[in-house]
Order: C-alpha cells, then structure tokens, then sequence
C-alpha cells in the first residue's frame, strides 16, 4: 500500500491550506498486476496534494476482496475518490456500496458488473476479449491454471508469458517490458471471475469510465456497455487494457475530473480522439492570426 499525506500549506497563506480538503484517492488493481502498476498515477496526483492509498487488492474472491476493501475504506476520514482498475472494478462497485464517504467512483478499463453478474459474463457478452479463442475450453486458452486444492476448480490462473504483451498490453510495449510484467504478473482465482457481484454502487454514486479503445482483456464493446449502462461520464483513448502502463497521464486526467479538479495533470503522453479549435477571439489575438491548437480529451455523457 503507498500512501502519501497532502501537500503543506501554499507559501504565504496564513490560512490552513485547502489542499486538505481534497478527497483520499483509494486506487485498486485488478488481476495481472499488482498496486505498483500505479506508480506513476500515485506520484502526479500526490504532487498535486492529494493523499493517495494504492491498495493491495487480495485477488481471492470477489466477496473477500471488496469486504477487505470495504474494511480499510472505514478507516479513511473524509471524502473519497475510488478507482479501480480491470478485476478492480467489480471490487469497488461491491466495496463502496453504503459507504457514504465514497463521493465518485472511476472505472479504469474496469468491470462495473450489476447485481448477480459475474466478470466472465461481462468479458464474453461482445466479441473483443482475446483471453480465449475457444468458448468450450474449461480455461481460457490465453491462461495457466495452477491447482491450490484438489478441487478441480480451485485454481489460481495466470496470463501465458507468450500472450500477455498481445492480450494485456495490446503489443504496446516492447518485449522486455512486458517479458518483466508477465514475470511478476498477480495471479486471480477462477472463484474470483465467476462469482456473482452482490452490489453495483454505480447505480447510487457518480461514476467515471475509462474505456480503452485497443482492450483484448475485457473487450472494448464491453467497456461501452458498462459505460453507457452506469451513465458514467466516459473518456475514449487508445490505449490498451493496462492502460496505467502507457497513458498514465490520461487515467490521472479522469480521476481529477472525478475529484472535481479543473487542472489538467503534470504531464500528457496519452493519444486522445479530439481536437479541439479555441476561440476566434484567441486565435485573432495571436500575431499573424495564428490560432491556437490545443489537445483535448475526448469527454462523452452517456444516456442513461
């Protein structure tokens, strides 16, 4: 867990800071990866003041995984900003639900799974998911089954070493990189996809969806549908199904969005999908009538 107290008062205010009114941000991994894969997220928004918990998500079950979340949620003072990353997704719908601490949850190429379904049901209801090329296989075809018990069913699995740079990275890093992230990959259980959600919080608290335009894990079509479903505000990027691995600065953008922060991040190396013009008036202002250009996110209120 990392975790970093809010920025001191700013030079020359003699009141407390209003840096300490900013909400917690309590970032959840899912499975694959592991509370290090927010490094860089943890480091921008800590340099903007806010305190950070990168939580370390059990990978169990989901019942488990979001009571544990649930528990250490009771210790944060104040509001909260809950994002969740994959797997982590269905944990924080299920985790937040009652908690009335938890002012905005941010779905980071997420599940956000209604009452009764399970992550498996989500990743297979539109093509997309690349974790099987055979929907009879009792493992999908892109994972190890490791035994924990002498149930058949008991198992932990894993993302083969030679389909995780296609299936988790969408082939958007080189292949040392991801050879390091398939090594050290966090494993989830079989339990763990198939167990149903017992609550959707989406559906009581405003909610933020990454949908990651190039996902071969859960599929982008059913990013759309979760997004579209929760009625969340949603931003579209290219980007891959680890998305914190190559556009870092866009998974920040949408949490401050969900934290009610106007300034965009420290920095911007995602791709977006809009370009957007600033007005007559600026551009008439600048010498030989330039005008000016400036990237900007590609945000989208879906229809509830």
């Amino acid at each position: 867990m990392a975790a970093g107290p809010s920025a001191a008062a700013e030079s020359g205010s003699g009141a407390e800071s209003h840096e300490t009114a900013k909400p917690t941000v309590v970032l959840v991994h899912g499975t694959w990866a592991d509370a290090s894969s927010w490094d860089e997220v943890v480091q921008s928004l800590q340099e903007r003041g806010y305190p950070v918990v990168a939580a370390a998500n059990p990978l169990r079950s989901l019942s488990d995984d979001s009571d544990y979340l649930a528990a250490l949620l009771k210790t944060i003072e104040g509001p909260i900003v809950l994002a969740g990353h994959s797997y982590g997704g269905a944990v924080i719908s299920n985790a937040a639900a009652g908690n009335p601490n938890v002012e905005s949850l941010v779905y980071i190429a997420a599940f956000a799974p209604d009452v009764g379904e399970n992550a498996l049901q989500l990743a297979t209801k539109y093509p997309g998911s690349r974790l099987s090329d055979d929907p009879e296989a009792p493992v999908p075809t892109a994972l190890d089954a490791v035994p924990l018990t002498s149930n058949p069913t008991d198992v932990d699995l894993y993302v083969k070493p030679d389909k995780f740079n296609d299936v988790f990275l969408s082939n958007r890093l080189t292949a040392s990189k991801s050879n390091v992230l398939a090594a050290s990959q966090r494993p989830g259980t079989a339990l763990s996809f198939n167990e149903p959600s017992r609550a959707a919080a989406w559906k009581t608290i405003s909610s933020w969806f990454l949908v990651a335009t190039d996902d071969r894990t859960i599929g982008t079509e059913n990013l759309r549908f979760m997004a579209e479903r929760a009625n969340s505000t949603t931003v579209e990027v290219d980007a891959p199904h680890a998305v914190m691995a190559t556009n870092s600065a866009d998974v920040t953008d949408l949490i401050l969005r969900a934290a009610h922060d106007s300034k965009p991040s420290l920095a911007h190396t995602g791709t977006t999908r809009q370009t957007v013009v600033i007005g007559a008036a600026a551009g008439l202002a600048l010498a030989g009538g330039a005008v000016l250009v400036v990237q900007s996110r590609r945000m989208t209120h879906k229809r509830s």
